[in-house]
Order: structure tokens, then sequence, then C-alpha cells
């Protein structure tokens, strides 16, 4: 069969669906690659994929939209896949119109999250949320196999009747890779040039602001000034295509206030190891799906502090395997971090048990497993 995995960018092809499309590879299927260009598909391309581009943009900015709905109207019209895959909300919307536009025999999708569960106030939040909920429903109308990395997600889908039947599906990472070693845990700790005693605080993600960066960098300030044998690494960046204002100022400050306290380390290919060396990984984000970091943290032995919202909740067993805390709150998410730091022992406890959870439920080969039975499941 020829199958189209398609999304919105490189990053998203490259971090979170090459390992599907090589799952699917290796049953003897063709499977091609469609996003928007970016340098990271370069790496995909050399492992042998095919990959066909299409302008995305993330926003609703409708002339980009129309011009991203007929260039996947051309791909697929000229390349006649068996199975249409999309990922992510925009995109996933223009490519199932298109793909049912061109009778695809099979439209599958997996959604990563509800943009109508985000939060916000005010007419222009609630209109965007209700146009979130329009497409994502109409589109569900076309869709003959829909897929969710988050279990609360999937009852969503059903309780709003998005689709009848939705298959829950989970995400996780190579639990080899993402797996404790105290040998390289030193190494690293060298490299870095931090002292084995010292406690590392790790988030891992794009540079955005619902990923509560502002209220992650004001609770380290606060209690880095008591605490000077603590760090935290931030490892991401900010893609061309993010929207939304730029945190530039609010990290200036932090560097300003913290100086040799704090580390931008940027895009990093080595993140399984950098976990090997951390001792605490936290997401204080306001929206997410299903997060691929808390999952890589959990398989790595690290205790996690995240937010009490979907997503990390399913993955967080709070006060078992790490802490979880109200969005947005600066002074919560402090002492839950001041908690990590005064309570060495416990904290370990909580990564083991994070690491066996991890393994019960959030490996790749259990997550990529599910995802190609669903996929081939209606396939005649």
């Amino acid at each position: 069969m020829k199958i189209l995995e398609v999304t919105n960018v490189d990053f998203s092809l490259y971090q979170f669906l090459l390992p599907l499309m090589r799952a699917l590879r290796a049953e003897k299927h063709e499977v091609i690659g469609v996003c928007a260009e970016g340098d990271l598909l370069q790496k995909v391309r050399a492992e042998g994929f095919q990959i066909r581009t299409v302008p995305f943009v993330r926003s609703y900015a409708p002339v980009g939209q129309l011009r991203a709905l007929f260039a996947i109207y051309k791909i697929i019209k000229q390349e006649k896949p068996d199975i249409v895959h999309a990922h992510m909300p925009i995109s996933g919307f223009l490519t199932r119109i298109a793909a049912f536009l061109c009778k695809t025999p099979i439209i599958a999708y997996t959604c990563h999250g509800y943009l109508f569960n985000q939060s916000g106030q005010g007419f222009k939040s609630w209109v965007r949320r209700a146009l979130s909920f329009a497409l994502e429903w109409s589109a569900g109308k076309v869709t003959d196999i829909y897929m969710t990395v988050s279990l609360e997600e999937a009852k969503d889908a059903k309780r709003l009747k998005i689709h009848s039947f939705p298959v829950y599906i989970g995400n996780g990472r190579d639990d080899l890779k993402f797996s404790p070693d105290d040998e390289i845990r030193t190494t690293m700790r060298n490299i870095m040039q931090i002292n084995q005693g010292k406690t590392v605080f790790l988030i891992v993600s794009r540079l955005v602001r619902h990923k509560g960066y502002p209220e992650l960098l004001a609770a380290f300030i606060a209690i880095a000034a008591r605490n000077k044998n603590i760090e935290l690494w931030i490892v991401g960046e900010r893609l061309p295509s993010d929207h939304g204002h730029a945190l530039d100022r609010a990290f200036d400050v932090a560097k300003e206030k913290l100086g040799q306290q704090i580390r931008f380390l940027g895009y990093r290919e080595d993140i399984d190891q950098l976990m090997k060396a951390a001792d605490v990984f936290v997401l204080p984000s306001h929206f997410e799906g299903l997060p691929m970091s808390i999952a890589e943290a959990m398989l790595s032995g690290l205790p996690v502090i995240s937010t009490n919202i979907r997503g990390p909740r399913e993955q967080v067993d709070h006060q078992k395997t790490g802490l979880l805390v109200p969005a947005g709150s600066v002074k919560e998410l402090a002492k839950a971090m001041l908690w990590m730091i005064n309570n060495p022992k416990e904290r370990q406890v909580m990564g083991k048990a994070g690491r066996e959870r991890g393994l019960n439920y959030f490996t790749e080969q259990e997550q990529l497993g599910k995802a190609v039975k669903a996929l081939l499941s209606n396939y005649k």
C-alpha cells in the first residue's frame, strides 16, 4: 500500500512521525512524508523516504490556508495513496478535506490535542475555540480512522460527536535510548562542568508561551536566590512557524538575575543524554496533547513536575512519579521545585516509579503497535 503521512512542519515529521514511518515501511508499505519544507527533512530523506512539501501555515490566515489546501489536494491527486494519515489541527483539517475530495480509500487522523480545549479569555479566544471545534467536528465526518494520543481526548471525540469510534493509541518513546545510566550521567555532568551534587532542573520544549515559561522563570528566580546549588537547563527553540509573543525579554531578564544558574541549550540531538544528567524534569504547560518529553523523562528515571491539565495528568501519577501543580501558578510551581530540592531520596523513588510506569504505558513499541494496527485495520 501507499501511505501519506502528513503534518504541518519538519520538526513534527522528524521528531514525532518518523518512527511510525519506519514501522509502516518495515511492514512493506510505501510511505511518503508530507509537510512544510525545513532543514530537518534532510535527515528524513537520508533514510530513503520520499518527502513532498506543502506550504502549511500554523494560523487561520485564509489565503495561506487556501494555498496549502490546493497544494495538498494536488499531491494526493498525483500520488493516489491508499491511506492518507493526517496530523495536527490545521494541517489535519486541510488534508482530510483534500483526501475526501480526491476520494482516497482510507482517511485517517491522529489528534495531538484539541485547540478548543486551550484556556483563554475574551471574545477572540472564544471565536478561536469555536472555529477550532467546528473544523474538528466537520473533518471528523469524513475520517475513517480516528486516533488520539490522549485518553481524555478520545472521550471528548465520542462525547462531542466528533467521531463515533475514536481509538486511543497514546504516545511513547524508545525505552532503551531513554533509560537511566550512571556512567553517562557522570560523563555528561563533567562535560557540562557541573558538580555531581548540584540539582539540575530540565525542560525540553519549543520556546512558546503556552509551555509555561514565564511561570517557570519566575518560580526559579524566586528559589534560586536561596538555593545556589541548583541549575535550570532549557532545551529547545522557537520555530519560525510559532505564533504568539516571543519570550526574548523574559529570557533576558532571567539571564541577568540568574547568571550561571540558567543555561539555554537550544535545539539538541542528545536529549536522552541530557535527561540522564538531570535530576528533575519540569513542564508547566497550559495546553498539551500527551507530551513526548514527559514520556522521555519518565523512561529516563526522572521525577516530573507538570501541570494538572489534559495529557500530563494522564502520565504523571501525583506524589508517586512526580508532582502536578495548577497551570499558571508561580507559587505552587516554586513549592514543587523546592520540595524536589529538599527531598533527594524521595525524588529518586519517584523517578524509579516513573520509569516503571513509563515501561508499562509509554513505550514507543507499544504506541507504534497500536497505531499500525489501527491504520491497517480498515484496509481491504
